[in-house]
């Protein structure tokens, strides 16, 4: 149950319980009767006296006046008189983290120390807060959230800055106390799981510890709050820690409540007011701690709270430090006063720019061109303003020219701008028109532009001329250099013909080596067959000698009945009968 719900069954719950005595028509003379924030007591003078040495002294030089009107100025509220009054009676009283500095405060303006009487209020009080307050996270918080109506008198006693140094000390050994960093990612209005004002709690604390109650340093006022997260700053606690907790502040106590004049009161706007300019005090300067949706968020929240120029400036400043993060939407911060004649204040954008360029020192190209495309849509988006001045508009159109320079991109970004512009302001006068259209370079537009423009009855008839005209210079240009590309071609060709002849020429030397070569060996292999021709005519004409020898000694032999026959050259084989079938 909620502490303050506690107190108050408690005080309706009194009437049925032991407790001092009250103001009454019937009240003994030796009482005191006093009044502490409108609820009447009626306390025994030396009960009072024992414990207090400031009640003992101012009784003991008035023992007989009314000293009501010398003890109607303490500093307490009548819960914690009212607990101080029960100890002096004798009771026992219940210290909680919500009341402990409280009874201390009061129970020192009322001298309630052992050198008075011993077992007094300042001991047991005293004992509770290092014991019970100072060892715990959620107590220290606590403790100094219900310190903030007695804040001087606590911190006379050092009981503020005791909480303080024991939170300082936990989050400097565990950052994720202050909550888990900022992740810097791109959300659509769809997308609230990627919200970048959600925010978990340290995911192993709350699993780990069973006791675990979400008590964060948010619930302190900017008086606490200020000091304690600029000595974290000095103690070197991270600072993508002290972001989130920063803004996570900013969600509780301005954001929500963040409206219009009508339906906020003073006092809530002043105190806003003062609790976005000491969060922009202690705002990291280090780029890309927090992203430029959240930058947005705070210059739009501190614009309406009508902030002082530091602050204003200072977020300017940071959103200019990291523009080429930044999207179309966060550049679109509404225009403020009764008296706004435009949608948006451009002029702070202009503010922003001019940040970015004046201290952009980095050799890559790629943050310029984000930037000049992130121009581009911001004039788009803008120009749909049907009360924007055709004067601001020319000069973001100006600045989104000089955006471009050197990061060779086309002008289409521009002409959809000054295309929606003439759409929304069709008042205006052919010269106005003109005018607008003389910022359009009409040679730097894409062909599909091109395309558009020529059938734009929207543009003056000049620029739709001037467009044609360069569409017909960009036609002859293309010809030209498809024809010098062409004989270039063509030359080349020639250039390889005349390589491939010298390699010819080459080649044919080569061959006529080799045929050489080949026709000496030729002679050779022909000069051998000569003379294998002759060896061979020579073998034929002993072969015929011997066959002619051969054949006389057959005919011999035939005469001589040695053969049968021609084919026969045995004499031995006698000749076979026949006998007739």
């Amino acid at each position: 149950m909620d502490w303050k719900q506690q107190n108050h069954d408690k005080m309706a719950t009194r009437k049925n319980i032991a407790s001092p005595p009250r103001k009454s028509v019937s009240a003994s003379s030796s009482d005191v009767q006093l009044h502490i924030c409108g609820v009447p007591f009626s306390l025994n003078r030396e009960v009072l006296t024992a414990k207090s040495a400031k009640l003992a002294a101012v009784l003991k030089e008035n023992p007989e006046d009314d000293v009501s009107h010398l003890l109607g100025d303490i500093p307490t509220d009548s819960e914690t008189f009212e607990l101080v009054a029960r100890f002096c009676h004798g009771f026992d009283i219940s210290l909680l983290p919500e009341n402990v500095i409280k009874v201390l405060c009061l129970a020192n303006y009322l001298g309630m120390s052992e050198d008075h009487s011993t077992n007094n209020l300042i001991k047991k009080a005293c004992f509770y807060f290092q014991n019970n307050i100072l060892p715990s996270w959620n107590k220290c918080i606590k403790a100094l959230k219900s310190a903030e109506t007695i804040l001087p008198q606590a911190a006379d006693l050092a009981l503020v800055d005791a909480c303080a140094e024991l939170i300082i000390t936990k989050v400097v050994h565990d950052p994720s106390l202050l909550g888990e960093p900022i992740r810097n990612v791109t959300t659509t209005d769809d997308d609230s799981e990627n919200d970048e004002s959600t925010y978990k709690p340290n995911v192993r604390r709350r699993l780990f510890v069973l006791d675990w109650k979400s008590e964060d340093l948010t619930v302190l006022s900017i008086a606490l709050y200020e000091p304690i997260i600029r000595a974290m700053i000095h103690q070197n606690v991270p600072l993508e820690y002290v972001a989130s907790s920063l803004f996570h502040y900013l969600t509780k106590w301005v954001f929500p409540g963040t409206k219009g004049e009508d339906e906020t009161s003073v006092y809530e706007r002043n105190s806003q007011r003062e609790i976005i300019e000491a969060v922009e005090r202690l705002l990291p300067q280090e780029r890309g701690l927090i992203p430029c949706s959240l930058l947005s968020q705070m210059l739009q929240s501190a614009i309406m709270l009508d902030a002082n120029t530091d602050c204003k400036s200072g977020l300017e400043t940071r959103i200019g430090k990291q523009l080429d993060q930044a999207t179309v939407k966060d550049l679109l911060i509404p225009a403020q006063g009764y008296a706004k004649e435009e949608q948006y204040d451009t002029e702070c954008v202009k503010r922003i720019m001019k940040y970015f360029y004046s201290n952009y020192t980095s050799t890559d190209e790629s943050g310029l061109i984000a930037v000049a495309q992130l121009i581009d849509d911001f004039l788009a988006e803008v120009a749909s303003d049907r009360d924007l001045k055709l004067k601001t508009f020319l000069s973001l159109t100006d600045l989104s020219l000089a955006a471009s320079e050197g990061t060779h991109r086309n002008s289409d970004g521009i002409y959809k701008a000054i295309d929606i512009y003439l759409d929304k302001h069709r008042y205006l006068t052919d010269r106005e028109r003109d005018e607008v259209c003389r910022m359009l370079d009409c040679n730097n537009l894409s062909p599909e532009a091109c395309e558009h423009a020529a059938h734009n009855e929207k543009l003056p008839v000049r620029v739709m001329v001037q467009i044609l005209f360069s569409v017909q210079l960009k036609l002859k240009d293309t010809v030209a250099k498809r024809i010098q590309r062409g004989s270039g071609n063509l030359l080349l060709k020639l250039e390889e013909d005349e390589e491939d002849a010298t390699r010819t020429s080459s080649s044919e030397e080569e061959v006529k080596a080799e045929m050489e070569k080949m026709g000496s060996k030729v002679l050779e292999l022909e000069k051998e067959c000569h003379m294998m021709r002759r060896a061979i005519q020579r073998g034929s004409y002993q072969h015929k000698i011997q066959k002619e020898k051969t054949s006389m000694w057959k005919e011999m032999k035939r005469k001589f009945g040695c053969m049968t026959s021609l084919h026969e050259t045995n004499c031995h084989v006698k000749k076979k009968k026949v006998h007739p079938r």
